[in-house]
Parts: structure tokens; sequence; C-alpha cells
């Protein structure tokens, strides 16, 4: 069985192995430190101060994915209109079909806009100071724990991200797609962002195969506005991109859902961090994460946005030194 230690550390600090879990604790008297002492400190009681302003992860690799992401959107747009619709004589199947592509393709972008400039959950950055802690007014007997990487007192369930460079609450992964960490605050522009790309995929495929459909059944240079050549490459890295990306979307789709249903994020479940909270039942969790009881703001990446200008009450952090030790019992020992 684990130590207390060793179950409330990161893999990705690099200190959960066993030679290591003595040493960092500060001392021995932590160590000695029963388990049911170990509470981490509620995400209520340590929250982000960045929640309301914009966030956005300067990450060369996440700026290209992101970028590419919304070419190649742009890419099925171009196809699906002026080599599908625009040329097609049914009036009636060219407006109904771009109006609904048109409509997916928007939420999807907006959806990937919003899981990208949302703050996922990070934690406040170098606030593992005596005076902060002493601040919260924790009881005796309770033990916070600092992330050695960012210097942050972090909240049960939450890990630090190496690209974002912050602890981040209830992180499920990190997304270079979205260039962003999937997390508390943002899971759900990104289940819908999966959803919007699956479902555009899907009806992209399927014009695509009534387009061959009709081509063939007529002559191939009255179906499109472009030589047939071109018409069929076009058609093709369009068949190609769309069935890509319907199978990885929808993948990552029922992953999240699975997720949020089982409460229990994907980094979790590959550390095997099971049974160290309180679960919530399926459907509750997915009120939380989508915001409410079910209605068709569920489906909309627009909720909480607005244009007038809040003031956002930030919560002032002690200044001081930061504190050395991993694990922090409570009352404070002094410091020689």
């Amino acid at each position: 069985m684990k130590s207390p230690v060793h179950r409330c550390r990161d893999v990705e600090h690099g200190r959960g192995q066993a030679g290591s879990g003595a040493g960092s604790g500060g001392g021995g008297g932590s160590n000695c430190l029963q388990p049911e002492q170990r509470i981490p400190v509620s995400k209520d009681v340590i929250t982000s101060s960045s929640s309301s302003a914009l966030w956005f992860i300067r990450d060369t690799c996440g700026i290209v994915c992101a970028i590419i992401t919304w070419l190649l959107v742009f890419y099925a747009e171009f196809v699906v209109l002026f080599v599908m619709l625009v040329p097609s004589k049914n009036l009636t199947y060219s407006i109904v079909n771009g109006t609904l592509f048109n409509t997916l393709a928007f939420l999807a972008l907006a959806s990937h806009l919003r899981a990208m400039c949302t703050d996922p959950g990070a934690v406040p950055k170098g606030n593992a100071t005596k005076e902060y802690i002493e601040s919260l007014q924790l009881k005796p007997g309770q033990v916070v724990y600092k992330c050695p990487k960012c210097c942050s007192i972090k909240p049960d369930r939450a890990h630090h991200c190496s690209v974002c460079k912050r602890c981040i609450r209830k992180m499920d992964h990190h997304c270079p797609w979205v260039n962003n960490c999937v997390g508390e605050n943002n899971q759900k522009y990104f289940v819908l962002f999966t959803m919007y790309i699956a479902l555009i995929s899907l009806h992209s495929l399927a014009m695509v195969v009534f387009h061959f459909l009709y081509c063939f059944e007529d002559d191939w240079t009255k179906c499109s506005s472009f030589s047939p050549p071109a018409t069929v490459i076009l058609l093709i890295l369009l068949c190609f991109e769309g069935l890509l990306f319907l199978i990885f979307t929808s993948v990552m789709f029922g992953t999240q859902v699975h997720s949020i249903c089982t409460d229990e994020t994907g980094i979790e479940r590959l550390k095997g961090e099971t049974g160290r909270w309180g679960k919530v039942p399926c459907w509750e969790a997915m009120q939380t994460a989508f915001g409410g009881r079910p209605s068709p703001s569920w489906f909309s990446p627009f909720t909480g946005l607005s244009c007038q200008n809040r003031p956002v009450d930030h919560v002032p952090v002690p200044q001081g030194d930061i504190i050395e030790q991993d694990i922090i019992e409570i009352p404070l020992t002094p410091t020689s």
C-alpha cells in the first residue's frame, strides 16, 4: 500500500519513488501522521484568482495545432459550399444542408475558442507561504500540500501541468488541439467541441457520398464548378479528413462523458487515484459540469459570457517566503 506522501503526489514531480518519501515531507515528524489526518485542503478554500481574466497558453505546439484545427474546418467549409452545395441544382437541398453545416461549424469553432481561452481551474501561483496558510484558518491536524514546481497550495484532485506550468483543479489532460488543459472550468466546452466536430464530420461524409452518387449518374462537368479531377481530389481529401476526425472526436467525446459520469478524470484513472474522495452520482456530475439542470444551454458554448465589465474580486495573497516542505501540517511549526 502506498504511503500518504506517495498517494498525494504527482507522478510528474518525479518524487513518488520509495526512496524520496521520507526526505521531501520536511522531516520525520511529518511522516508520523496518520493517513486519516492528511486532509487535503478543499478547492473552496483555495480558489483561482484568474478565472474571470483572459486565459491563453503561449505554447508553440499548441498554437500550431489550434491553427491547424481552424484551417481544417475552413477547408471542409470550402469544399462543402463551393464544390457540393453551390453548384447543386436542388436549391432546397443546398439551403438546408448549408444552414445545418454552417451552424454546426460555427458552434464547433466557438466551443474550441471557449475551451482554449477559459481558465481550466488554475490554482494561484506561489501562494505556499506561511502567511497565506495561516490566513486560511485551517484546523489543527489538517495537512496541506505544496506543489514543488509552481509553489502553490494544491486543493484536493489538483494536478500540475508541465505545459501550462500551473496546478489545475480536476485536470483531465492537456490537449494540444485546444492549446489548453481540460479541467474543472472548461470541460463542458471541450465536450461540446468534440461533439460538434464529430457531427460536422458525419454530415460532410454523408454529403460526399450523395455527391459522388449524383456525379456518377450525371455529367461530372455539370455537378461541380471545378474540373472533374480537382473535384475528385477535393472530395477524397474531405472524406479522409471527415473519417479521421469522426473517429477521433467520437472517442474523445465518449471518454469525456464517461469521466464526468464516473467522477474520475483521465489523469486520476491513469495514476490509480480512486476512492480518495466521495464520488457524486452521474446525473449530478453532469449537471455540475454543464451548469445546472438540463436545458438548451447545455449545448451552447456562450453560457457565462457577458458584455458588461464586472468587477473581479481578487483575494490578496499574503507575501512571504515559500515554505520548503511539500507536506505542511497545521499548526505550522516555527522556523529556526
